[in-house]
């Protein structure tokens, strides 16, 4: 069954509304990849499913994080170190670092960099 049959069906019959630029789109990149408009329509909705996901998971985590916290994670995906955080906010860096390492086990992840690459698309500016 193809990908836009099953949306429809998804979607109580509702007729999806795609507007021609899309559907030259998806065709062109088909056509360039050598693949069917369906497969290629299936990966991508797949993969903005997936985003979609992450993008809510890590929301859910920054909500568990205190005020604190997400001024130190904030600072960590600018690029601070641990003691520009700590000069910053006027604390420790021995509190800095209990921060970090609460805000990457809130996230489940292991290192600074997880964390940028985990927010890449998140602004920042506000907190730098």
């Amino acid at each position: 069954m193809f990908i836009w049959q099953r949306l429809r069906r998804a979607l109580d019959r509702q007729v999806l509304q795609l507007d021609l630029p899309l559907i030259e789109s998806l065709q062109n990149l088909a056509e360039r990849e050598q693949r069917t408009k369906e497969a290629v329509a299936t990966d991508l909705l797949s993969l903005a499913l997936q985003q979609r996901q992450a993008a809510e998971a890590n929301l859910q985590c920054w909500g568990l994080l205190s005020p604190r916290e997400q001024e130190v994670a904030a600072l960590v995906c600018l690029n601070y170190t641990n003691a520009q955080i700590a000069a910053r906010l006027n604390i420790s860096p021995s509190t800095v670092k209990t921060h970090v390492s609460n805000v990457l086990r809130k996230f489940g992840l292991e290192r600074r960099s997880d964390l940028r690459v985990a927010l890449a698309e998140w602004d920042f500016s506000a907190f730098g």
